[in-house]
């Protein structure tokens, strides 16, 4: 009787350990431009988990918490701990640095492949359609806006404001979608940044800000819990075709990560040396993730 006790004490702390981990990939996923956390937790395997905990947050709360407390808390210690490094990364080596995390996403697509099923004619079809909407967003032309607009927005744009803000959600949801490329080409990156860097963080018209948050969040949050009942509706009803939408979205999404470093101006651009360095930070990341997902299913298995 013991012996099974001490059996799922251990299974339990395994879990949320795991759990913590991946939270820990998710808040990185969000530091750097052009991923997204829904990609990093659909490569771990827990992000069914997710949307089940999210959607049964009201029907199955205490269940919800415990499955989403040890994920949060590594997301935030995930972004706390690599914030500084990645920003330093980003700043001097950008190409090698979005390589490195390119390979480690790649390197656990075969996984998320074996549990997508066999391949269909409709199944690729999915794919495709999905990878092709995912590459178009990098090429789609972005809207220019005023830095200021934010500042005096009438009933009508505090509307659209909101619905922005629900599209913009998809990328907390939806694997291979980035929110900052969404609100680059609505033409509402610069401003939102703006209005935190130069109102809300300096004080100057702190009220006006926070009401354009809260509206932003407002939409968002209000988004992400409608597009993620859907995507619990589709996982449930059309499980390996949502599956090959998200493999098709993660792997479209590669063009969107690497256009953000590209863009950066560095000292070392134009060095071949730079661009070697980029492929060899995109194989360990590639080795990395291969090696880290094998030793966790091994683990997985044991238990």
């Amino acid at each position: 009787m013991d012996r099974t006790k001490n059996l799922a004490v251990g299974k339990s702390t395994a879990r949320v350990l795991k759990d913590i981990l991946c939270g820990a990939g998710i808040g990185v996923a969000f530091i750097i431009p052009g991923f997204s956390g829904g990609t990093v937790a659909a490569i771990l395997g827990i992000y069914e988990r997710l949307v089940e905990a999210i959607t049964g947050l009201f029907r199955a709360f205490r269940k919800s918490v415990a499955t989403l407390l040890p994920i949060a808390f590594g997301m935030v210690l995930g972004a706390a701990l690599f914030i500084l490094p990645i920003r330093a990364g980003m700043d001097v080596l950008p190409l090698p640095t979005v390589s490195l995390f390119v390979g480690l996403a790649l390197g656990g697509i075969p996984p998320l492949r074996a549990q997508a099923g066999r391949p269909t004619k409709r199944r690729w079809a999915v794919f495709a359609a999905a990878l092709l909407v995912s590459a178009a967003l990098v090429f789609l032309p972005t809207a220019t806006r005023p830095a200021g607009f934010l500042y005096e927005l009438n009933a009508g744009g505090y509307v659209l404001l909101f619905l922005v803000g629900v599209l913009a959600s998809c990328a907390l949801v939806v694997p291979g979608i980035s929110g900052s490329m969404l609100l680059l080409i609505f033409g509402y990156y610069t401003p939102l940044v703006t209005l935190i860097t130069d109102l809300l963080l300096t004080g100057r018209e702190a009220a006006r800000a926070v009401s354009v948050l809260l509206v932003m969040g407002a939409g968002i949050a209000g988004g992400f819990f409608l597009i993620t009942a859907i995507m619990r509706v589709l996982l449930k009803r059309y499980r390996s075709g949502t599956h090959y939408a998200i493999l098709g979205f993660i792997l479209g999404s590669v063009p969107a990560a690497f256009a953000p470093a590209l863009r950066l101006e560095t000292a070392f651009a134009g060095n071949i040396w730079y661009y070697l360095l980029a492929v060899l930070f995109f194989l360990v990341g590639l080795a990395a993730s291969t090696a880290f997902l094998r030793l966790a299913s091994k683990k997985s298995a044991r238990l």
